[in-house]
């Protein structure tokens, strides 16, 4: 899978740093991944829970939540958004799912 883009990522943990290695693991599981669909995904992520166009992956320990489009027939994963629970809460970012 090409994921487009790390620098979310790296933005992301750069101020909360203990999500640096849960992301850069997902990051790596993933770009070797040759996901088809979503039970593709959910035998490298079993908690990977699809919400509207999106998939979101929980990150360390479910502190963190990754806001993801898949793109299986292009073998893409957009990373829309990495957010603590209170901003995932909010639920702002439902509008980029079409939720």
């Amino acid at each position: 899978m090409r994921i487009i883009s790390k620098r979310k990522l790296r933005e992301f943990w750069e101020k909360h740093p203990d999500a640096k290695d849960p992301l850069l693991d997902w990051y790596n599981i993933v770009r070797k991944a040759p996901w088809q669909n979503l039970a593709d995904v959910r035998e490298s992520f079993r908690h990977a829970d699809p919400i509207g166009d999106c998939t979101i992956f929980n990150i360390r320990w479910n502190n963190y939540r990754l806001i993801t489009v898949i793109r299986y027939k292009g073998q893409q994963v957009y990373t829309l958004h990495v957010l603590t629970h209170k901003e995932y809460d909010k639920e702002k970012w439902k509008d980029d799912c079409n939720c």
